[in-house]
């Protein structure tokens, strides 16, 4: 479990005071704001799948070095690791994610993607940036742009972060186990910023303490003895071995887990048989399990081993014919913002952007492989916010219809650029500023 990181060994960052105000980044983004948008124009139309990001990474490597930014490319596979030196002072690491998703576009937007691309596999889908994850690497440039022009207001090492395949959890990982901390700067603090479908564009929120989850991706395969459908007392049917399976799985969250946690067991689909009269001879079931609490997830995963082999039992079956349970490797550990650095930063984007557009909002179930930069970092101290990508008039008019709006991962997501990649760029510049200033700030122990 990952705990605050708080007490009297608190890490102290104290450098050099930056030598301007605050609220002046918004005007100097803004500045930049025509060759940021013909950037995200250009990443949105040409999305690459997860480990397969190789335009992307060379073109985000080359804005990087435009920069004046000391950059490293085949980090993790297809990672980016960009590294300026400015003196004396705390390091910053900055990510970025870099993957688009197998969705097919649309959206309808002139600059919509029609790429076509394989997965790691060899497989080839349509692809998208239906997460936004070019509005994240635009905003990164964005930042690392005014940081590099403002190198006389900040004393310390930027080391900025494109990271390759969030979207499958291993991106993170594949970078850390390159030597991510060994061969570049090792960091004292790591920010980042996601995209979101719920908030106005223009919109900024964070969450201190847990602020996404655990995402276990479980598989049960149910062993049964195959027949006819019309003599079913010869078979054992794994179709009603695993219809229990799901059905007592919902008693796991709701009679073991304590309200005050928060858990999901949800069974994302369930594929068995091949024809009307067929019993077959086994099932799949294939589960996502969110949780926050390391021991909540250790219990829920015990649990639906448990009740997968209980419910096998009692239709007689034992031993081999038991149902097998695998629990994916690596999975997404939660994400926890360190509540210093979260109060720090929340601190900084208030001052930037003004209170009514920075608010803190509530954890969701949701998973991030960001988590990796502390859980691999010997709990390297952390924050990820959020800002609004949905357009003003349509977050207007779905609050008073009640119509849902598009989700992230859906084709019709589509992020209102200019509010969006001010803010985030914005964003990303104040929070690593305020970071490299002479203020005082208790982040890790």
């Amino acid at each position: 479990m990952i705990r605050p990181l708080l007490g009297a060994s608190a890490l102290v960052l104290a450098l050099a005071t930056p030598a301007f105000a605050q609220d002046g980044v918004t005007a100097a983004v803004e500045g930049d704001y025509d060759y940021l948008e013909a950037l995200y124009k250009d990443l949105h139309r040409n999305p690459e799948l997860s480990f397969q990001e190789k335009e992307t990474s060379k073109r985000l490597a080359r804005e990087l070095k435009k920069a004046g930014y000391d950059v490293t490319t085949g980090v993790g596979g297809t990672g980016v690791v960009a590294v300026m030196k400015n003196g004396e002072g705390p390091t910053v690491l900055v990510r970025a994610d870099m993957d688009g998703l197998p969705v097919k576009e649309e959206t309808g937007l002139p600059y919509a993607s029609e790429a076509t691309g394989p997965n790691r596999e060899g497989e080839v889908f349509p692809t998208m940036h239906a997460c936004g994850h070019d509005v994240h690497m635009t905003s990164l440039v964005g930042a690392a742009r005014r940081l590099a022009e403002m190198r006389d207001s900040w004393s310390g090492t930027l080391v900025l972060i494109g990271q390759p395949a969030e979207e499958i959890g291993l991106g993170a990982v594949a970078m850390i186990e390159d030597g991510l901390y060994e061969r570049f700067p090792k960091p004292d603090v790591g920010i980042a910023l996601h995209d979101s479908a719920s908030l106005p564009a223009g919109q900024i929120s964070y969450t201190p303490g847990y602020a996404l989850a655990n995402v276990d991706s479980v598989d049960i395969h149910v062993k049964g003895v195959g027949g006819h459908g019309a003599y079913p007392h010869t078979t054992v049917d794994p179709v009603v071995i695993g219809a229990r399976i799901v059905d007592t799985l919902q008693t796991l969250v709701s009679r073991e887990i304590s309200p005050l946690d928060r858990a999901v067991i949800t069974v994302g689909a369930f594929n068995a048989g091949t024809k009307h009269n067929i019993i077959p001879p086994e099932a799949h079931l294939q589960i996502t399990v969110r949780s926050f609490d390391d021991a909540t997830r250790e219990k829920l995963l015990s649990g639906i081993k448990r009740i997968a082999e209980a419910q096998a039992r009692s239709a007689g079956l034992e031993g081999d014919m038991l149902p097998t349970v695998t629990v994916e490797e690596p999975y997404t550990p939660s994400t926890y913002n360190d509540p210093d650095l979260t109060g720090r930063v929340a601190g900084a984007l208030r001052r930037t952007f003004g209170e009514d557009r920075v608010r803190e909002v509530p954890p969701v179930m949701g998973g991030e492989d960001f988590s990796q930069f502390t859980r691999m970092g010997d709990d390297l101290p952390t924050v990820i916010f959020w800002i609004g990508a949905v357009p003003q008039d349509r977050f207007a008019a779905a609050q008073e219809s009640g119509e849902a709006l598009p989700s992230l991962h859906s084709p019709f997501f589509a992020p209102d650029p200019r509010p969006t990649l001010l803010t985030g760029a914005s964003a990303l510049t104040a929070a690593a500023l305020d970071l490299l200033s002479t203020e005082e700030v208790q982040v890790g122990n």
